[in-house]
């Protein structure tokens, strides 16, 4: 899920992390909190300071360990509703367990962490700040529905700042569910090569995770990422829903 500002003529204030602003140099303090402070910086003669890594990939900090806290949260989630799972495959409980965490860390890093990845590669293509920040209340959410058997989990999003077009914002939203259905593909192909056993389990497992995610983001209800892709394009989004549903439905059914 990607979350960007109207413009970059907005008030610096009206967003959580830094950016650039017309005529002025916008400096990001990182606090305890992770959502900083601005403090404008007039140029004297009135020209826009560019950072060095301003249109180029790059981490924060305070990203950083948003990221590391967010996977670890999400591990312990899926690891958490997927409790008994594979009961048919290992008589041996150590040996189910660690199964069981590594098909979740593979859910999480291919699944939730390229997902957002995907769109901060993309934005920072086009020249916009852009960084993840993990939602606590939305990780909690998921803690407590892996408990009751299901995963519903809001871990975050990458916020977004600059004079982006509505092109490039459809792209950028595009980039996440893109990479959930390239990934759900090949795990796909490689359950119908394998078979049966645990290794095949492990690749149904994440491969219709993969494209849930994908769908789940399709959906146009603000802020996921479907809103702002049909909202740019609707040829484009009718066509990656399709493919996202048509790809979960024949992993369910077939």
């Amino acid at each position: 899920m990607v979350r960007s500002g109207k413009n970059i003529y907005v008030r610096a204030a009206e967003f959580d992390a830094s950016g650039l602003n017309m005529g002025r140099k916008i400096r990001w303090s990182e606090q305890d909190n992770g959502r900083g402070s601005f403090s404008p910086n007039y140029s004297q003669y009135n020209v826009i300071y560019v950072p060095d890594n301003y249109g180029k990939v790059s981490f924060s900090k305070v990203e950083l360990r948003h990221i590391f806290i967010s996977m670890l949260a999400m591990i312990a989630i899926f690891a958490l509703a997927f409790r008994g799972m594979g009961n048919s495959y290992f008589s041996n409980y150590w040996t189910q367990l660690l199964f069981l965490l590594g098909i979740a860390a593979g859910a999480v890093v291919l699944g939730f962490l390229l997902h957002e990845l995907g769109h901060k590669f993309m934005a920072q293509r086009y020249g916009a700040w852009a960084e993840f920040r993990m939602y606590p209340m939305g990780l909690i959410l998921g803690f407590v529905t892996a408990m009751i058997g299901f995963i519903f989990v809001a871990p975050g999003a990458v916020y977004i700042q600059g004079n982006i077009t509505k092109k490039q914002n459809g792209l950028i939203s595009l980039a996440g569910p893109i990479t959930n259905i390239a990934i759900g593909s090949i795990f796909l192909i490689g359950w119908l090569l394998v078979g049966s056993g645990p290794v095949a389990y492990a690749l149904f497992l994440l491969a219709t995770m993969n494209l849930y995610l994908a769908v789940f983001n399709l959906i146009p209800i603000p802020p996921l990422d479907g809103e702002k892709i049909l909202r740019w394009n609707v040829p484009v989004y009718v066509l990656t829903m399709a493919t996202a549903i048509g790809l979960l439905a024949y992993a369910w059914f077939f």
